[in-house]
């Protein structure tokens, strides 16, 4: 897949925040000026690194626009659709940062959540958004609640809400992710599996205000049956993270003398 990057010069972030985007326009200049005044009184750098899944509006026009007045942000543009899943990922090799937060690209997700989840990190390894209350359609939310018992029956692990694109989480924690097409609705299962610590945290979930949605049930009901098979044989043969020591010698520095005879 061809990319293309526009990336400012001396970014040297610890905090990488990485967003999808796929035809959304309209949302585009208002979700990067809410994400940087979420941060606003954060000291550590930060960069918001913006992925356009080929979209075929303005949104890529609306991306370099607001590049231009804040040069923390990153415009990468896939030169042909891969979804969400791809441009996620492409966002994260790309990312710089130690600490990498998600979240999706039509304003439902509230930035100002990005914060409080950061801080949950001084006691886990990966910080997911819970929406208590969805601001979706009657049809979305019973797809969501059959998707949670699918996967609680099939992988005999439960989260409340996988699909929450809001987290926040530690570099390391892709080292346990496998790269697959759906991988971004499995990273809270896929993770815990690895041994990691994966918090539950309630989140504010928005209305769409502009934009359509990209998910139905028809389009995902036979894409989530395949992913949880996949899932479920990874996760037998999944290597879980395992507490290791390692004991170094300690060499002397003293130099020995060789007496000649």
């Amino acid at each position: 897949m061809r990319l293309c990057v526009k990336i400012p010069p001396d970014l040297d972030p610890n905090i990488s925040i990485v967003v999808p985007l796929r035809n959304e326009e309209a949302n585009v200049l208002e979700l990067t000026r809410q994400i940087f005044a979420a941060f606003l009184g954060e000291t550590q750098p930060l960069e918001l690194v913006l992925v356009d899944d080929a979209s075929t509006d303005e949104t890529w026009q609306r991306i370099l626009q607001a590049q231009r007045t804040e040069p923390r942000i990153r415009a990468l543009r896939h030169a042909s659709g891969g979804g969400q899943s791809a441009a996620l990922w492409t966002g994260f090799r790309a990312s710089k940062g130690s600490i990498i937060c998600t979240l999706d690209g039509d304003l439902q997700n509230d930035p100002a959540d990005l914060p409080r989840l950061m801080k949950e990190l001084s006691s886990c390894d990966l910080a997911c958004g819970v929406r208590l209350t969805r601001r979706d359609s009657g049809l979305r939310k019973i797809s969501s609640a059959v998707a949670r018992t699918a996967r609680r029956i099939a992988l005999g692990v439960d989260f409340r809400d996988s699909g929450c694109n809001l987290r926040v989480f530690r570099r390391e924690v892709l080292e346990t992710i496998p790269p697959f097409d759906g991988f971004h609705r499995f990273m809270p299962i896929l993770a815990d599996g690895a041994g990691l610590n994966v918090r539950e945290v309630p989140v504010n979930h928005r209305p769409r205000t502009a934009g359509k949605t990209k998910y139905g049930v028809w389009n995902r009901l036979g894409r989530g049956v395949r992913d949880l098979v996949m899932v479920a044989l990874y996760r037998k043969r999944q290597l879980r993270h395992i507490p290791t020591e390692e004991h170094k010698t300690l060499v002397s520095t003293k130099q020995s003398v060789v007496s000649s005879p």
